[in-house]
């Protein structure tokens, strides 16, 4: 076994954020946790030191199983990644279910910290992976991390809120445990899969016949937006996601000097926002206009009813709302390191977004 401070549990480690933290992280120890099985080709088995164990947070036995992992491992730090985000894609429709995963199982990831830190454990740190989302949809100006979280409409914006104060509500409890919330902007990069970039590949397929139909002919699905010149004009921050993952490992390799803290941090690109029609113009996208938003909302409805796109109604508003978020606190937090973590500006984020996977 590694050294204790070379060891970490990290929950959700087969998504995409979690399979590029282990190729930054070759020196620790790695007890991955998942819903499903690992398949091969993820890369996760190539990592020097990695040990996968499956589990449900969604369920109320994941508690003692977690306890018991932290206990046998002697791990010194926990990356919550475990989150479902898209339904289809996951398969878990149950709005319920979404949230015994995502809520309730932050607060079982917490909950094991306490107990075993309570009787003898070494754990030292906890970061758990909110989203711009828990702010809400539509923001004055670019929030800092004490504006207030108003995440609503979308389950996945509901859910992050609500985890989000649970892991600030939480933090204090887990004895000589430092807490790190980091709030993410949308993730880019040739590997991600989620709505707003699937929108602008033209690719936001559903499950049904017509949606397969589509993606097997390489048809693409126009970018619906509603009439008026401020849709046009929406400003959008992106995130590379190998970015998170440098900002992850950055995490985890520091030697905390207090104990017990709790460190909230917007996280996006380097640079200027980018204007919804020049995320069209870098992705190559057709944007179909639509009377208001009432007609982009019909339209999204309609195709998730049809199988042919997979973009709920209640994600609209997160598509044509600014929210926008100020990172100054980020670029003090890694003084010296920013640009050598945050590599990417918002625009070569999203520019990487299509080309060809790697």
């Amino acid at each position: 076994m590694a050294a204790p401070e070379k060891t970490v549990v990290v929950t959700g480690v087969a998504g995409n954020l979690g399979v590029r933290l282990l190729r930054e992280i070759p020196e620790f120890e790695v007890f991955g946790l998942d819903l499903h099985p690992v398949r091969d080709e993820s890369g996760l088995t190539n990592h020097p030191a990695f040990h996968l164990q499956t589990i449900d947070l969604g369920e109320e036995p994941s508690s003692r199983e977690l306890i018991e992992l932290l206990r046998t491992s002697e791990a010194q730090s926990v990356v919550h990644l475990a989150f479902v985000i898209d339904p289809l894609r996951t398969g878990v429709l149950d709005v319920d279910r979404m949230w015994r995963i995502n809520v309730a199982g932050t607060a079982r990831v917490m909950e094991a910290i306490s107990v075993v830190n309570r009787n003898g454990g070494v754990i030292k740190k906890f970061v758990y992976v909110s989203s711009v989302a828990a702010y809400g949809s539509d923001l004055p100006l670019p929030v800092k991390e004490d504006h207030p979280l108003a995440g609503h409409t979308l389950p996945y914006a509901i859910h992050k809120r609500e985890a989000d104060q649970v892991a600030q509500v939480r933090a204090k409890s887990m004895g000589a445990c430092s807490t790190y919330i980091l709030r993410p902007h949308i993730f880019a990069g040739a590997s991600m899969r989620n709505y707003l970039i699937n929108i602008l590949r033209g690719t936001a397929y559903g499950q049904g016949r017509l949606g397969r139909w589509m993606e097997k002919r390489g048809r693409k699905l126009p970018a619906l937006i509603p009439y008026g010149r401020k849709y046009l004009d929406t400003r959008f921050q992106y995130v590379h996601v190998d970015d998170m993952a440098r900002l992850l490992a950055w995490i985890l390799r520091q030697r905390d000097a207090t104990a017990r803290t709790l460190t909230i941090l917007n996280v996006a690109g380097r640079g200027e926002a980018l204007s919804f029609e020049r995320c069209a113009q870098i992705a190559g996208t057709k944007v179909t206009r639509l009377p208001g938003k009432s007609g982009c909302r019909l339209a999204l409805r309609l195709g998730w009813a049809l199988g042919l796109a997979s973009v709920p109604a209640a994600a609209l508003p997160y598509l044509t709302g600014t929210y926008l978020m100020d990172t100054k606190r980020l670029r003090e937090f890694l003084s010296d390191d920013y640009e050598n973590v945050i590599r990417h500006t918002c625009e070569q984020a999203l520019a990487d977004s299509f080309t060809v996977q790697t």
